[in-house]
């Protein structure tokens, strides 16, 4: 019997009853565990330090988050959110996105995860998407989290993503506040919401599974089977990446490349 998948879950730093801390939502290793078949490790925000664990994992995923990538990184000087920064996760989630995509390493990007791979790869977020023009409030609201998390709205979807998912019209359960804006040149949008906002991406030129979804399917795996499909052919993805005994080798060397033209941005 082979060993289980081990996929990279880039943590959030917190401070929980006065003191800091390294945590992320229990449902994104139960979507991983349930779904794809695969471990979740939690990889703490300590910076381009965690470039090293790439030689150990068969995949990356980014968590969704309550807090909003720094505007900085995308050319934006002013906050119109201050108090809901994470710049330990912004140091460790963007290097590692472009070192896992340069190796070929399967990446699923959720929520905040879809906004750091924008960044990360050279576009640009709307720190409120609420308040431009024509698009609808997409924030979580009041109510329960089984509230929250409801299927909301439809999205059109295409390209690769539709083949995975089966279907070119899905019920989502988004909820966030900031959202992409200019999407990167290296980036694919393949799912959009009803008022324009983009709901999916996919990397371009990856050599392997690299998508970002702005819903959350780790909600629902169990019950919905879009959100099952994503995590599967995620875990699928990640399965084959394993099974090429050059990646570990051969994907050093890029992700050096990556990491180098991390420090040169």
């Amino acid at each position: 019997m082979s060993p289980p998948l081990i996929i990279g879950v880039p943590a959030c730093s917190k401070v929980i009853n006065g003191e800091p801390q390294h945590a992320t939502p229990t449902r994104y290793g139960a979507a991983l565990m349930g779904a794809a078949g695969a471990i979740p490790v939690l990889l703490p925000p300590l910076g381009e330090a965690m470039l090293a664990m790439l030689d150990r994992l068969d995949g990356l995923l980014l968590s969704g988050s309550s807090s909003n990538v720094h505007p900085e990184l995308y050319g934006t000087e002013i906050s119109v959110t201050p108090g809901k920064h994470d710049q330990f996760r912004d140091g460790t989630t963007l290097p590692l996105v472009r070192a896992a995509i340069a190796r070929g390493m399967p990446v699923l990007a959720i929520c905040r995860g879809i906004q750091e791979l924008n960044v990360a790869m050279g576009g640009t977020l709307h720190q409120q998407v609420h308040g431009v023009d024509g698009r609808t409030d997409h924030r979580a609201g009041g109510g329960g989290l089984d509230h929250q998390f409801r299927m909301k709205h439809h999205v059109h979807v295409s390209g690769q993503l539709a083949q995975i998912i089966g279907d070119e019209a899905i019920m989502v359960n988004s909820l966030h506040e900031q959202a992409i804006d200019r999407p990167a040149d290296g980036l694919v949008v393949e799912a959009v919401a009803e008022d324009g906002t983009v709901e999916a991406v996919r990397v371009r030129d990856a050599t392997a599974f690299a998508f970002g979804v702005q819903f959350h399917p780790e909600w629902h795996f169990a019950t919905d089977a879009p959100s099952r499909a994503i995590f599967a052919a995620f875990g699928d993805a990640c399965r084959a990446y394993r099974a090429n005994e050059t990646h570990r080798t051969s994907g050093a060397a890029r992700a050096d490349d990556a990491g180098a033209q991390v420090r040169a941005a």
